[in-house]
């Protein structure tokens, strides 16, 4: 009899450990490269220009504990580095160039440390990290923030980040035998849709 009743409290008490514990679920979007934007803006000595990225994919796996933003596990980014398109064939063919394209196909960014995530807006938050950054084959580490919408299937990204061409072993693009070259600065802006 004594027996019975404890069994019957250490079930009780399961039970009330059971749900009064918060469960984290890890979830896994993939981006959506159709709904999805990255623009690359830069200058020269004549006048400014604009590129943009037509092929990309990516991955993101979060945590959520009842219903809301607990951390973000994974984020990477790939882009076809033959995917830049200025709608200027000379220029794409001296991008591709200055990028060696040849030997390096993709641009990727791989996430390595959440500094902070900032859920004070509804569904809305401000995420400080930092990622590596992988250009014409040269790794560097970036920091970067960008802001994370959060719907029931879907969680766009949207940020810009700047960065120099020389930083990555990248001479600055030249065209007419030298007479136009372009600025070491690019500003990078992306709206990214990631969905289940």
């Amino acid at each position: 009899m004594k027996t019975l009743k404890q069994l019957k409290l250490v079930i009780a008490s399961l039970m009330v450990l059971a749900f009064s514990t918060h469960f984290s679920v890890a979830q896994t979007y993939h981006l959506n490269n159709a709904s999805s934007a990255l623009k690359i803006d830069g200058t020269s000595n004549i006048h400014d220009w604009q590129i943009t990225a037509e092929s990309q994919e990516g991955k993101l796996v979060v945590d959520f504990e009842n219903g809301d933003l607990l951390k973000i596990q994974q984020l990477n980014f790939i882009v076809k580095a033959e995917s830049l398109k200025s709608g200027k064939g000379s220029m794409d063919k001296n991008t591709y160039k200055a990028l060696n394209t040849a030997k390096h196909k993709q641009i990727v960014f791989k996430l390595t440390n959440v500094k902070s995530i900032d859920c004070s807006n509804n569904n809305s938050c401000k995420v400080v990290a930092t990622g590596d950054l992988t250009i014409a084959g040269i790794t560097k580490p970036i920091d970067i923030t960008f802001d994370m919408n959060i719907a029931e299937s879907k969680i766009a990204l949207s940020g810009s980040k700047t960065i120099k061409m020389t930083d990555f072993g990248v001479d600055p693009p030249k065209a007419m035998f030298g007479t136009i070259t372009t600025g070491d600065s690019l500003d990078i802006k992306f709206e990214s849709n990631f969905t289940k």
